[in-house]
């Protein structure tokens, strides 16, 4: 059975109450219990985990090789800052998809540039909270 890691970042412990007009009404542990229902209905088993700090974040991608096979990865704001997890990535070798909720290609310049994309798989953005499980099915996919 495929186990992937869903990993989330800074501030979306705060969804559902965050600026609801870019990031929904759902609340991080609705998207958490939704990513393991759907896990389970696609035969992978999956593990949520949530870190404001980026050093955390770099210990759970380096944690998730050999227990994981897959990653999906909503960096916040740190995917536009972080070479550090632009680095933990390429060095782990596990397949990892960038998901934002907002579309951030729409939103600031400074959005604009990722350092996550450079090392991940795809990336999905602009769903809302559909967007985790596009993300399931597409690494469910890709491991096959």
């Amino acid at each position: 059975m495929n186990s992937i890691l869903v990993l989330n970042g800074p501030n979306l412990n705060l969804l559902g109450t965050r600026q609801p007009e870019v990031y929904g009404s759902t609340t991080l542990k609705d998207i958490e219990a939704a990513c393991v229902a759907r896990g389970e209905a696609l035969g992978c088993a999956v593990t949520c985990q949530q870190s404001n700090h980026e050093g955390a974040l770099v210990d759970a991608i380096h944690a998730a090789k050999g227990v994981h096979n897959g990653i999906i990865l909503n960096a916040g704001a740190y995917t536009h800052t972080s070479i550090a997890l632009m680095d933990a990535i390429a060095s782990v070798e596990l397949p990892v998809i960038e998901l934002h909720l907002s579309n951030i290609h729409a939103r600031e310049a400074f959005r604009h540039k990722s350092y996550i994309a450079p090392v991940a798989i795809g990336q999905i953005c602009g769903f809302g909270a559909n967007g985790y499980m596009l993300a399931l099915d597409a690494m469910k996919q890709y491991l096959g």
